[in-house]
């Protein structure tokens, strides 16, 4: 999912949008990436910080709940394991095995009600904006938020590209 280059052209133009409306909605595309790299800098990974907030310069992100480790562990294979071809509407319930599949709607179950703000510190700088982990929650399917993936998962220069790019 992370490899920007591997994406389909449709996927690689629905990144660029969706980054581009946070951008605009959190300042600007500086004070985007800047959160980003607050959020790369939380180790092992900001998720599982207890505060459940990173902060940059301009930026607040926050979220309701607590992350523990093990719903994470589920959460990041999930993410890492989708292959860049299948795009962004993978259905993460379409896993291998009964018990991989238990521990996944365990984890959607525990996950599914956290969200995420991010606000600006000055707030007539931005409007801020909110997500979720989980785009699509219907029975029998579940796909993970692209933004939440690229903000959480992949690495800055996924998010540089996503904004730089330009249909072809």
């Amino acid at each position: 999912m992370c490899n920007f280059n591997k994406q389909s052209e449709e996927t690689k133009a629905r990144m660029h949008l969706l980054i581009q409306e946070c951008a605009q909605k959190a300042g600007g595309i500086n004070f985007l990436l800047g959160l980003v790299e607050a959020i790369k800098a939380k180790k092992p990974n900001a998720l599982i910080d207890s505060s459940c907030k990173v902060e940059s310069k301009e930026l607040r992100l926050s979220w309701n709940k607590i992350i523990f480790k093990d719903k994470f562990d589920v959460l990041e294979e999930l993410v890492r394991m989708r292959d860049d071809s299948e795009g962004i509407t993978r259905n993460i319930l379409d896993v291998g095995g009964e018990k991989k599949r238990k521990k996944t709607l365990t984890m959607l179950k525990t996950l599914a009600p956290v969200e995420f703000k991010v606000v600006a510190k000055d707030t007539q700088k931005a409007e801020g904006f909110e997500l979720k982990i989980f785009e699509t929650l219907q029975e029998g399917t579940a796909t993970i938020n692209p933004l939440f993936a690229a903000l959480f998962f992949c690495s800055a220069e996924f998010t540089k590209k996503a904004l730089k790019y330009e249909a072809a």
